[in-house]
């Protein structure tokens, strides 16, 4: 028995006995009732009521492989080789870089519903509650080198970007690789991050993976936790399908990874200006130890950003550069 198979039998928004649910998972109550308390603690509010059992508080949608594939359109399935769907992983990042260690994982998508030890940019941390959010990872191989793949996190957060507002979300961009949303106190919160890890021969044959956190819904005790501003999808589209959304979003992403080592960052430089979050505001470039503050402009034709200080413009790469909005 899974926590996954323990939430589709509460999906249905009936109460069930403790007695009905272990014969249907095949298991004693008391196991039932340790993977109740585990639900709990993972955050998944349940409803109990002495002599009627259990149930979700609210529903609860479960990642579906079968169905995601089959919303995928004739020419984004020509380029998925394999999808995975995982209830918990440390990271799906780490999971496609294994499976390139077997000689696959090209073409490769793996979801899962929660990671144990996800990660952002510059080591970071990525933290979600079960089955509320869409992370994925996408696995790659390309010929041309490192530099073929210069902007693509950029290229990415305007694929999903333009997916958000395709439901009615007003996203915007943060450089190098965070999509935000504005909060009802009109700054902005975190929606979403993207970690590209690149691994190979600098000039020749390497592999990408693309990894890929999203808030698709927070609750507000989660939201208590965070350490920044915060934001989900449900906070503009009530009620969007997690499905939906990963079918919406495999279909943009297949085709732009399958040509992006043709074509690179340029043909997606204007979009990225156009939802670029800080155009024309003043911030904090954060640089190892040294804080300089500049006026941030827009990105060049590779993805580097460009600002102007003292009258003067300049690039900056991305690597170990942080960029935060001053108040």
């Amino acid at each position: 028995m899974t926590i996954g198979d323990l939430i589709r039998l509460l999906s249905d928004g009936e109460f069930h006995s403790g007695q009905q649910l272990g014969e249907q998972l095949g298991v004693s109550r008391a196991a039932v009732w340790k993977q109740l308390h585990k639900l709990e603690s993972l955050g998944i509010a349940m409803e109990a009521v002495k002599g009627q059992g259990y149930r979700l508080a609210e529903p609860l949608e479960l990642l579906d492989g079968p169905r995601i594939v089959a919303g995928l359109s004739r020419q984004a399935r020509t380029h998925l080789t394999r999808l995975f769907v995982e209830e918990t992983l440390p990271s799906s990042n780490a999971f496609l870089r294994e499976r390139f260690a077997q000689r696959a994982g090209h073409g490769e998508v793996c979801l899962v519903e929660q990671q144990s030890a996800g990660r952002g940019r510059r080591g970071r941390t990525w933290n979600t509650p079960w089955g509320r959010s869409l992370m994925l990872s996408l696995g790659w191989r390309v010929e041309s080198g490192i530099a073929a793949l210069e902007g693509l996190s950029l290229a990415v957060g305007v694929a999903l970007a333009q997916v958000l507002e395709a439901h009615g979300a007003r996203p915007r961009l943060k450089w190098p690789n965070d999509v935000l949303l504005e909060t009802p106190e009109g700054g902005f919160g975190k929606l979403a991050g993207i970690l590209v890890e690149v691994s190979g021969d600098a000039s020749g044959h390497c592999e990408v993976v693309i990894g890929m956190g999203i808030n698709v819904s927070l609750p507000e005790a989660f939201r208590g936790t965070m350490d920044q501003p915060v934001a989900a999808v449900e906070d503009q589209v009530p009620g969007i399908s997690r499905n939906l959304l990963a079918v919406d979003l495999l279909e943009a992403l297949l085709p732009l990874v399958a040509g992006f080592e043709r074509e690179g960052f340029a043909p997606w430089r204007d979009a990225w200006n156009a939802r670029h979050a800080f155009a024309g505001r003043e911030v904090d470039i954060l640089n190892g130890q040294g804080r300089e503050v500049a006026t941030a402009e827009g990105v060049d034709a590779s993805g580097n950003l460009v600002v102007s200080r003292s009258g003067r413009r300049h690039v900056l790469a991305g690597g170990e550069i942080s960029v935060r909005v001053r108040p």
